[in-house]
């Protein structure tokens, strides 16, 4: 079995953004400003791209409720929304901006995929138990 290294969770990280962003972010730039607001006329790299990161959504959200469970994906959602609460609380983010909300809620849906993405390993490293599916068949 691999071990998990920061290095690995940053990917993770980074691949979840990837995917997160560039199906919408409020800049205007990702699939949905692209394809969707501009639906007609439909061409074979609109198709593409939107199967790929349908594949790539896929990929994400089955490792993590598979990995998270029902309870889990809450407890981590909770956790990064108090973390914003916290953060507009104590006044180190004053925005009232519908893009800002936006944005954290894009990061804590990139948060929550890459943890759902990572967690096994982390569970395995932190307890010693092995999920059915990591078990090596030699």
């Amino acid at each position: 079995m691999k071990q998990l290294s920061w290095a690995g969770i940053g990917i993770r990280f980074l691949f979840a953004a990837l995917v997160v962003f560039a199906s919408y972010n409020p800049e205007g730039y990702s699939y949905y400003h692209w394809a969707v607001l501009n639906f007609l006329p439909l061409s074979p790299i609109k198709v593409i791209a939107g199967i790929v990161l349908i594949i790539g959504w896929v990929i994400f959200v089955r490792a993590t409720l598979r990995s998270l469970g029902p309870i889990g994906l809450i407890l981590v959602s909770a956790l990064c929304a108090a973390i914003l609460w916290f953060l507009i609380d104590t006044g180190l983010t004053s925005e009232d901006s519908l893009r800002f909300y936006s944005y954290a809620g894009l990061i804590i849906m990139t948060i929550i995929l890459s943890v759902g993405m990572s967690w096994s390993h982390i569970r395995r490293r932190m307890s010693g138990q092995v999920d059915a599916d990591d078990v090596d068949e030699h």
